[in-house]
């Protein structure tokens, strides 16, 4: 897992973001934060939006990650995030069959608060977009739209995302 999220390293410092500091990027409209650690964040698991060609590698805080691994994820637990990083998809050059990421398109962020995000199904929603780290939303009411998309998997917590089952030599 080490050598995945040191990949995932090195392709966002490709993707430009050695141009952005993760200090000034500004909070989203209902004042979540960028979780600049979100870089050293284990990987939960995967998607590819064949609609709009994207790739996304979905991963989680250390509340998310033991709750993932251990198979407690509905409801997920108090203080979980979980981060999407989205590219457009590209074709590898040496595998003409394989894709992977090639232009970033965003980073998005759940974090999972039932009290504080009651009215959006117990998730607070964050978005930032393009390399510079532009903070998606006017004010608070976009996370409206995120919940209303996450509703059809609100039996799963309002979560798309299954975590990827990892080979531990037994199953």
């Amino acid at each position: 897992m080490k050598k995945t999220v040191q990949y995932l390293a090195f392709t966002l410092s490709l993707s430009g973001f050695s141009q952005v500091s993760f200090a000034e990027v500004v909070p989203a409209p209902n004042g979540i934060p960028f979780p600049a650690d979100y870089i050293n964040w284990d990987v939960i698991g995967t998607s590819h939006r064949i609609d709009n060609k994207t790739m996304r590698v979905i991963l989680g805080n250390d509340i998310a990650t033991k709750a993932a691994r251990s198979g407690k994820i509905n409801p997920w637990p108090k203080g979980a995030m979980l981060g999407k990083v989205v590219w457009k998809q590209g074709k590898n050059a040496h595998w003409p069959t394989a894709i992977e990421p090639e232009k970033f398109v965003h980073v998005e962020f759940m974090l999972k608060d039932v009290t504080k995000y009651k009215s959006t199904g117990g998730w607070g929603y964050a978005r930032w977009v393009g390399r510079d780290l532009v903070r998606h939303g006017k004010d608070a009411g976009f996370a409206n739209k995120c919940v209303a998309c996450h509703t059809p998997v609100k039996k799963q917590d309002f979560v798309f995302t299954r975590p990827a089952p990892l080979y531990n030599g037994q199953n």
